[in-house]
This record gives C-alpha cells, sequence and structure tokens, in this order.
C-alpha cells in the first residue's frame, strides 16, 4: 500500500508539472499572438510591453521577437544586446546574426556587422543574403577585388539572379574586365529587361 500511494503522489506530481507547463506555454502563445497583432497595428510600445511580461533571458523566442520590435521602434542599441543574447543561446543561429545585422547597420556600426556576416559564412559558407551583402558592403568600400569573390560565389551559384549576376558584372566592371562585364551586363538584361543599372554599366564599356 505505501508503494502505491508513493506512485500514486508521483503520478500527481507529474501531473500538475505538465498542467503547469501547458498552462505557460498557453498563456505565452497567446502573449505572442497579440503582439503580432500590435505590431501589424504598427503599435509598437504595446508589441514590446506584451513581450516583456513574458520575458525569460533564456528565451531565444522571446529575444529574437524582442530584438525585431525595438529595431522597428529605432532603440537601437537595445536590439542588438536582444540579438547578442539570442546568438549565445543558440550560438549557431544565423537568423539571430542577421537580424543583429539591422540595428548594428543602422548605427554604422559595420565592422560588427561584418564581423556577425564572417560568422554566418563559417556555418554556411554559400549563404545568399549573407555573401551578397558581404558584396555590396565591400563594393561600396571601393574594395572592388574582395567584392568581385563573395559577388562571383553567388552568381556561379544562381546564374539567373539578377542581383547576383548584375552586381558581379559591375565589380568586373571596376576591376577594368570589360568583357566579363559586357556578357554580365548582357545577361542582367534578359533577367530584367531594359534594366537602368546595367545598361548604364554598357555604356561605360568602350
Amino acid at each position: 500500500m505505501e508503494i502505491l500511494s508513493k506512485k500514486n503522489s508521483l503520478f500527481l506530481f507529474m501531473w500538475l508539472a505538465v498542467s503547469v507547463s501547458l498552462a505557460q506555454n498557453q498563456k505565452l502563445q497567446d502573449a505572442f499572438s497579440t503582439s503580432y497583432k500590435a505590431e501589424a497595428s504598427g503599435e509598437y510600445n504595446r508589441a514590446i510591453e506584451l513581450m516583456r511580461k513574458e520575458y525569460n533571458e533564456n528565451s531565444y523566442e522571446l529575444n529574437v521577437r524582442l530584438g525585431w520590435l525595438t529595431y522597428n521602434k529605432g532603440s537601437f542599441t537595445e536590439s542588438a544586446a536582444y540579438y547578442n543574447k539570442a546568438i549565445q543561446i543558440m550560438p549557431m543561429s544565423i537568423e539571430a546574426r542577421l537580424g543583429f545585422a539591422l540595428p548594428a547597420s543602422a548605427m554604422g556600426n559595420w565592422d560588427q556587422v561584418i564581423t556577425r556576416y564572417k560568422e554566418i559564412l563559417k556555418i554556411d559558407p554559400n549563404h545568399y543574403v549573407t555573401n551578397y551583402r558581404m558584396g555590396l558592403i565591400y563594393y561600396y568600400r571601393q574594395d572592388y577585388a574582395t567584392a568581385f569573390k563573395f559577388f562571383e560565389r553567388i552568381a556561379n551559384m544562381y546564374p539567373f539572379d539578377y542581383d547576383a549576376v548584375v552586381m558581379f558584372g559591375w565589380a568586373n566592371l571596376r576591376l577594368g574586365k570589360t568583357r566579363e562585364a559586357r556578357i554580365l551586363l548582357n545577361k542582367a538584361l534578359l533577367i530584367k529587361p531594359g534594366d537602368a543599372s546595367a545598361l548604364e554599366g554598357l555604356g561605360m564599356i568602350k
């Protein structure tokens, strides 16, 4: 009888634990749902407050959500902190690193952006968005040789992608590779006929 009583007590404890966990999860789902609706209405302060009421510093989801909301509110330093916390929780997260780049770039912290992008490329060397953005950063820094490497990678992986092809064309043009640039910019016109950027580049080739 004593053994049976202990088993019943253990079952009751487990049942109560599961019930509490389910109730907490439902409460969190409701908070996220209401937060999404507030965001859709442009009520960022309310959306943030709903998340903060449920905040757990060990929750990846809450940190990423708050990173996004505070970024949209314009609180860039706070946003970056939330995204950094999310990265600490999930070290392999690409999305949190992409998220971090939003407030960091808004603050002009491009070296921090590059650091996070390099981390992404260690996880996924062929990540399209990161390669493209790294190419843009170096292109506008007029480091065309470095930009070339990033654009070359995505243009080889996505040969009929406008952004990859046109920027690879421009990188070739800036490096004096006019033959390659002409071919690529003409390809860009097949993807996007009449494109102003491709036509401008072709107009610079003599």
